[in-house]
């Protein structure tokens, strides 16, 4: 049984490829990628059977991927136009589980007062919300103004609630037609933190890539489409460890230092080994980068555009 400890599905699919010596596509697995410039790439991955469903351990269904390079320095103009590609990439599931005037509830998962898992909340201090309005000040509303509601519900260890519950609550009083979640994400990648965001139909599982799960948010639990956008903002230790062994023999390689045992470790994925050394010592953490602050703000900006465009 593979360890993915990763939400990504891309990842989790090249993990398990690798893992099997597959080098076409998956079965029950269907993929395709488009670059849209130099900085903004888009992957999108479909499971379209229990096969590939088992496979990599994810629900069948949509899930996008779209990379945004360089989100450090990323000028207004750049964050701008990866908000405008998040924003076609969610019209285009929105539409598929509801209509233009569907009524939608965003959420925002996460604790508002840990900066890796801030990203839910803040996001929907951004949202454009209408529900008010067009309940009680009709008569400035446009005509055909999709009804959006949204909250930031905290966590289970301020709450004593899990958040699934407090949804049902609410699912039940205001009858939303689709909900949209948004939650920070673990990778498998010091590449993809605050730099990744994934969209999925297929609902999610708070704290699943971090090994502290808590109960599915999806249609299965509420009745209604979920859509969750995520983005990692962590990875474990062990995952730093083996990205920068491969980028450690990468450059004793290009220094013409390489022979076949070096070979052989950057061809493996180290991950499970390192893990089982860092474990017993309570080494295996949980890390984010520095800028994680800066990183966080951007991609805040960039899921609510794109959220209140799609809608």
């Amino acid at each position: 049984m593979i360890n993915f400890r990763t939400d990504l599905a891309s990842e989790r699919r090249d993990i398990f490829k690798k893992a099997n010596n597959i080098e076409n596509e998956i079965q029950g697995i269907e993929s395709e990628k488009e670059e849209i410039n130099e900085n903004l790439k888009i992957e999108r991955v479909k499971i379209t059977t229990e096969e590939g469903e088992k496979a990599i351990g994810k629900p069948k269904g949509n899930y996008i991927t779209i990379d945004v390079n360089n989100l450090k320095i990323a000028q207004e103009d750049e964050i701008s136009k990866a908000s405008e590609v998040l924003a076609n990439e969610l019209k285009k599931i929105v539409d598929l589980h509801t209509d233009k005037q569907g009524s939608t509830l965003v959420v925002g998962l996460g604790n508002i007062y840990v900066t890796p898992d801030s990203l839910g909340p803040k996001v929907i201090n951004e949202i454009e919300v209408t529900r008010h309005v067009i309940k009680y000040l009709p008569q400035y509303v446009e005509e055909g103004t999709r009804e959006i509601s949204a909250i930031s519900p905290g966590v289970l260890g301020t709450t004593g609630i899990e958040t699934v519950e407090i949804l049902k609550g609410i699912v039940d009083n205001i009858h939303p037609k689709l909900v949209i979640v948004i939650d920070a994400l673990a990778s498998r990648s010091i590449e993809r933190i605050s730099s990744t965001i994934q969209i999925s139909d297929t609902g999610i599982v708070p704290g699943a890539g971090i090994g502290n799960t808590r109960a599915e948010i999806s249609q299965r639990t509420l009745n209604i489409p979920v859509i969750a956008i995520g983005i990692p903002t962590v990875v474990e230790t062990a995952v730093l460890v083996n990205d920068c062994l491969d980028l450690f023999i990468e450059k004793l390689q290009n220094e013409a230092k390489s022979n076949d045992s070096l070979n052989k470790i950057k061809e493996e994925d180290n991950y499970e080994e390192i893990k089982e050394a860092l474990v017993p010592n309570d080494y295996n953490l949980i890390v984010t980068p520095k800028e994680i602050d800066d990183l966080i703000e951007n991609m805040k900006d960039i899921v609510a555009g794109g959220i209140n465009s799609s809608l």
